[in-house]
């Protein structure tokens, strides 16, 4: 068990984890590239933006990476933390990111992994991880939304048995309208926060799994779906599968895909 947390090693990764993702969906999309523009916080820190634009399969997406820092802990990060009032810190925003396909058969996807660390100057540092992903279809396909979340479910199970229906059930209730007693749309995913189990080792690793798990079923989505549907990069379906896919919509009238765990209006937990 390691209790010390390591800033450079969770930088390394979350630099490599956009290198990744910008790279695998290059590929997928097969015609644009990703423009980088780094930048710099005049407070301390600074980033890297990536932008996709007008390419084959995808119209836009942003995969940004920031690492910021200051001198104190602002009040609004202390309220539930006074111990930390003053401490110098540093965020990592991490790898956040939004793709935004041509192709309506082609779902809309959202990730985020994150690191903040508080290092006081008389007790130990303090930190939390959090991050998640989510799935917004245009037409809800059973296949996508069950690989979705058993691929999010493989990635949490060495972490505990209850792991992923937490951080389901959270992102669940954060897309929940309560107002409107319906989701906001999509098929849900993970959301975790304030993650410290005091071993950072195991905690890093968790982090690690949940941005690794995100790279797969995307990129299988945009290429999949792409190449199974046909479309001209417009969002046009006009072959007999796309048809076909217009037909077998299992999209619920309360909003989410009727899958297997998916939404609330989901059917029985994956096994």
């Amino acid at each position: 068990m390691s209790q010390q947390p390591d800033i450079q090693a969770v930088k390394d990764y979350l630099i490599g984890l956009q290198e990744r993702i910008c790279q695998r969906l290059e590929t997928v999309d097969g015609q644009a590239s990703f423009i980088r523009d780094s930048w710099q916080r005049p407070e301390g820190g600074g980033g890297i933006s990536r932008v996709l634009a007008d390419g084959g399969v995808i119209e836009k997406g942003g995969v940004n990476f920031s690492h910021v820092m200051g001198e104190t802990m602002p009040a609004s990060a202390t309220a539930h933390r006074p111990h930390l009032a003053g401490a110098p810190w540093q965020a990592m925003g991490g790898v956040s990111l939004v793709i935004h396909p041509n192709n309506p058969y082609v779902p809309t996807s959202h990730a985020n992994v994150r690191f903040f660390i508080a290092t006081p100057e008389d007790s130990a540092p303090v930190y939390w991880f959090g991050g998640g992903y989510d799935l917004t279809p245009y037409y809800g396909f059973e296949e996508d939304c069950v690989h979705w979340h058993r691929t999010a479910k493989a990635a949490c199970q060495p972490f505990g048995d209850s792991v992923y229906a937490d951080y389901k059930r959270w992102c669940d209730d954060y897309f929940y309208l309560k107002h409107r007693q319906e989701p906001r749309g999509g098929v849900g995913g993970l959301f975790f926060d304030d993650y410290n189990t005091g071993d950072f080792d195991r905690d890093f690793a968790f982090m690690q799994a949940v941005g690794d798990s995100y790279i797969e079923p995307t990129s299988r989505l945009c290429a999949g779906v792409w190449i199974s549907w046909g479309g001209n990069g417009s969002g046009n379906s006009s072959s007999t599968a796309g048809g076909a896919a217009m037909s077998s919509l299992t999209w619920c009238t309360t909003g989410g895909a009727r899958c297997l765990d998916c939404s609330r209006a989901a059917g029985p937990s994956l096994s």
